[in-house]
């Protein structure tokens, strides 16, 4: 069966379906009657039917998501190890927390973005009032000076979002021409590779608290990570394993972010035979971490925006030079 166009829900939909399968799940309700009692945005509720439809005929809820379009190739991956690995309900619970987190994140960005973006609009139907209320200015040409820039940001922002959507539902595996892009950006390029590092381990410290083999567990937590060349550079480490070297060994010829942390953790864990707990508060480390980076990308973002706006207002009034390009003639 072919794959469904993916589902856009926003963190907090996301956040309200997994809680709920994880409260179903640990009280023992199989999957086929948990999902009966999902509530979705109406958009999303044809691809919940399917998931029913599929999990009904059989299939597993981490295969069914992603071919119905409601999960994304990262949910269904770490499903997918989870019920492998029997730690099913602790996946929900981790999935559950982190997009109610982000929804609390986006949330916060978008209610200190109103007042840059309520001055920008401000600005652009002020300026261009002295030329209009002067003569020198149509009512055409008023309306195209104020509605020319809203419809730029407008496209760039659904550019942004379509791009956003191809990258996070992009199939498992698949390179992406925008990996090495996004890995060279000074602040997005470390938390790229930070993030997908905290799902390796998160996922790998869950499989083999679950009673995974390692080697069974670094395959499927390798599938985890997105970004290809990283997913590339960690594939050989099953194989290090596999030849009688321990974790540690295997990732010491790694070089990634945080990794001096990460070892010295991990030696601990083997050492005192505690290693998936080692894992999971390596993870728990780097979640911190990244929380920390989007706070304060959530405080200075804004801030920035309402700077430049102001800057731009400023200039304009000061040189009536307006928000950019000359209007055409016809419209003067």
């Amino acid at each position: 069966m072919p794959r469904s166009r993916p589902v856009m829900l926003d963190f907090a939909a996301r956040a309200q379906l997994f809680s709920h399968l994880a409260a179903m799940e640990k009280a023992g309700v199989p999957v086929e009657q948990a999902l009966l009692g999902v509530a979705l945005p109406a958009h999303a509720r044809a691809a919940l039917q399917g998931v029913q439809a599929q999990v009904a005929g059989g299939r597993d809820m981490a295969c069914a998501g992603l071919r119905s379009g409601l999960l994304t190739p990262l949910d269904s991956s770490l499903l997918g190890a989870a019920q492998a690995s029997g730690c099913l309900a602790a996946i929900y619970q981790r999935l559950a927390e982190r997009y109610t987190h982000r929804a609390l994140q986006v949330a916060a960005l978008q209610s200190r973005l109103l007042m840059p973006a309520a001055v920008l609009v401000l600005g652009l139907f002020i300026q261009p009032l002295p030329a209009l209320v002067g003569g020198q200015l149509s009512i055409a040409g008023y309306l195209w000076g104020v509605l020319w820039p809203l419809l730029v940001l407008g496209a760039l922002y659904g550019l942004g979002r379509r791009l956003y959507v191809r990258h996070e539902y992009a199939p498992a595996g698949a390179a992406s021409p925008f990996d090495s892009l996004l890995a060279s950006m000074p602040i997005l390029g470390p938390a790229l590779l930070r993030r997908n590092l905290r799902d390796f381990f998160d996922s790998l410290g869950l499989m083999l608290e679950a009673g995974m083999p390692m080697l069974d567990a670094l395959a499927k937590a390798c599938a985890v990570i997105r970004h290809a060349p990283l997913r590339k550079r960690f594939s050989g480490v099953q194989l290090a394993v596999q030849r009688g070297q321990s974790l540690a060994q295997a990732l010491a010829n790694l070089d990634f972010p945080g990794q001096g942390l990460a070892l010295g953790l991990i030696r601990t864990g083997e050492a005192s035979g505690t290693l998936p707990a080692s894992l999971l508060n390596y993870a728990g480390v780097e979640t911190q971490k990244l929380d920390s980076l989007t706070e304060q990308l959530a405080t200075w973002l804004p801030r920035a925006l309402y700077a430049g706006v102001m800057l731009w207002m400023a200039y304009g009034l000061l040189t009536g030079a307006g928000f950019g390009p000359r209007l055409p003639v016809e419209l003067l």
